[in-house]
């Protein structure tokens, strides 16, 4: 059963506007994904929720800060980012730090996200269950691979 999930931020929970510039929690506008209020309340019953993001330029509190201006903070435990990890998100130690941190079965966490090379490969590499949201309805992935094309599948395959 998972009891920890990791949820990768842009595009993931929240959308990127590919011309927006700086900080996340600055920005004019920020949206979270279709479904991202949903499929964490229904997850947070039941499970940790954090994020594992690549931002490189945020600290955890300007992470948390834009959470909070779409009303997702409430259900997220904790974010890693570089600033608080020390590593770089998208290799197999940025998510070996992380389990260090959770102290949980690897078989326990599963982390979500958007970027097969950065959220789905480390989290393959690192014994973790991975959830690969994709718009693609032909994307293949290795075995051990779920691939979702929205957060609410997530409620369905809990």
């Amino acid at each position: 059963m998972i009891n920890v999930y990791l949820f990768d931020w842009g595009d993931t929970l929240m959308i990127d506007y590919p011309n927006e510039a700086g900080k996340m929690c600055d920005w004019p506008v920020v949206e979270a994904v279709a479904g991202a209020k949903e499929t964490l309340a229904a997850l947070s019953l039941h499970a940790k929720i954090y994020v594992a993001t690549g931002a490189a330029d945020s600290t955890e509190m300007e992470i948390k800060s834009a959470f909070e201006r779409v009303g997702l903070s409430e259900f997220i435990s904790g974010y890693f980012c570089k600033a608080n990890v020390g590593l770089s998100k998208g290799s197999v130690d940025f998510m070996l730090a992380i389990i260090a941190t959770l102290n949980q079965p690897v078989t326990d966490i599963a982390m979500i996200g958007d970027n097969y090379e950065k959220d789905i490969e480390p989290a393959l590499a690192a014994g973790i269950n991975p959830v690969w949201l994709s718009n693609n309805d032909h994307a293949s992935a290795p075995k051990g691979v779920k691939i979702i094309n929205e957060l609410t599948e997530l409620i369905e395959k809990t």
